[in-house]
């Protein structure tokens, strides 16, 4: 009894003199030491609404977090499955050190305050999912849903971050007239959106969507980080350089197009693409020639083979590009949507392709600055569902916690919370 009572002493004796040493908490991002890499940066948010500071140890075994230690956190590690590291003082300096080296492709990046995250989704049920919805919910990070009511009604100026769901900014109704006009979830979307385009005063749902993506470049303009996927980014853009010009046939908003639309198109509104052309066919699939499907009907390349590379950016010269392409894989696996790819030569000369297929001319993931703020486009509909069809289950992510593709989008989440740096020239 004596004598469980002193090893009972002396491993209580041990575990207070390690507490007192073990000043931080590491979670390493590398693909051997990462259980869960989506969770992960939900540790990371729920520290930052904790008020405690986290280091984003940008290239440092797959882009790591190391925060101060704190109990809740580390009990939460436990609870969600998170791998981490309890280390030292002097072990967290070491790998300050070892990162500040100017030789090696490193940086620490301070995150500093739990950005507000918005999401743009209508509020009538919809027959697909969204990728961000999914892994915010997975990852265990707070948002809010808004849409056309709260974005005209200046909502946005609450948010930091703003990410556009599967949507479609021309007021075509995603082209999905051809496929689905007589199923029920197609006409509530029609009857809803002209409700509340009259209800603001427009007689078109496109002239509604026009007046959302303007509040959306304000937003953006005046410092807000914009994230889009699928078919959001090049229907935003199209949107934006359109203004004031009808793209809409006759099934779409009970008129013809004007005969003139492409030629009237302003491509210096639009924020990543340019010399682009408009589909002018309602039974066409498509909203312009950006998205790669568009111009290469038949892609030759097969599902296993099919792939797309993050470039190796300078983290102490190009932090931002680094903070979006942190992942444990460089090449990732890519993914159809209704926007699966961005055709390379409609690119800005300003947009900056973060990930690529170069052998295909496909910019998978992009990015920019507009005014203040800053925006960044990701091809395709689910990282883990390579051909997402309306109907389809959502993702389990529960069975994908380390997917890259994925994680692609968990940095954009993180991106507002570090103290912003300009892309060095």
């Amino acid at each position: 009894m004596f004598r469980a009572l002193r090893l009972l002493s002396i491993a209580f004796y041990l575990f207070i003199t390690i507490s007192g040493t073990a000043s931080y908490i590491l979670i390493p991002m590398d693909e051997q030491g990462q259980k869960n890499h989506l969770k992960a940066y939900g540790i990371a948010y729920k520290a930052l609404e904790k008020t405690i500071a986290v280091d984003w140890l940008l290239n440092y075994r797959g882009g790591s977090f190391m925060m101060p230690y704190d109990a809740d956190i580390e009990n939460t590690c436990k609870i969600r499955g998170v791998s981490y590291q309890i280390i030292s003082n002097g072990q967290s300096t070491t790998i300050i050190s070892e990162i500040a080296d100017p030789t090696i492709n490193m940086d620490v990046v301070k995150l500093q305050k739990a950005p507000k995250i918005a999401v743009y989704s209508p509020p009538n049920q919809q027959p697909w999912d969204d990728a961000v919805t999914m892994v915010l919910t997975y990852a265990e990070i707070p948002y809010d849903i808004i849409y056309d009511e709260e974005v005209l009604n200046g909502k946005l100026l609450l948010y930091d971050w703003l990410h556009l769901h599967h949507e479609d900014f021309t007021g075509q109704y995603g082209k999905f007239w051809a496929r689905y006009k007589t199923q029920a979830w197609y006409q509530e979307q029609v009857r809803v959106s002209l409700e509340t385009a009259n209800r603001f005063g427009y007689s078109k749902t496109s002239q509604l969507k026009l007046a959302v993506a303007k509040k959306i470049r304000d937003f953006v303009i005046g410092g807000g980080f914009l994230f889009a996927m699928c078919s959001a980014p090049d229907s935003y853009d199209v949107a934006l350089a359109a203004e004031g010009v009808d793209i809409c046939s006759t099934p779409f908003d009970g008129d013809p197009m004007n005969p003139n639309a492409q030629q009237l198109l302003d491509y210096n509104k639009s924020f990543a693409f340019k010399d682009f052309t408009i589909s002018k066919n309602p039974y066409e699939y498509e909203i312009s020639s950006i998205d790669i499907k568009a111009t290469q009907r038949m892609r030759t390349v097969k599902e296993n083979n099919d792939f797309f590379t993050l470039f190796d950016f300078s983290a102490k010269w190009d932090p931002v590009p680094t903070m979006l392409c942190q992942n444990h894989s460089q090449v990732i696996k890519s993914f159809y949507g209704q926007t699966t790819a961005f055709e390379k030569k409609y690119l800005k000369s300003s947009t900056l392709v973060l990930g690529q297929n170069k052998a295909l001319g496909e910019a998978k993931y992009i990015h920019g600055e507009q005014g203040k703020g800053t925006w960044t486009f990701y091809g395709g509909h689910d990282p883990e569902d390579y051909r997402h069809l309306v109907g389809d289950p959502k993702t389990d992510l529960s069975l994908r916690p380390n997917s890259p593709g994925y994680r692609l989008i968990l940095n954009n989440i993180l991106f507002p919370a570090a103290k912003k740096k300009k892309r060095k020239t």
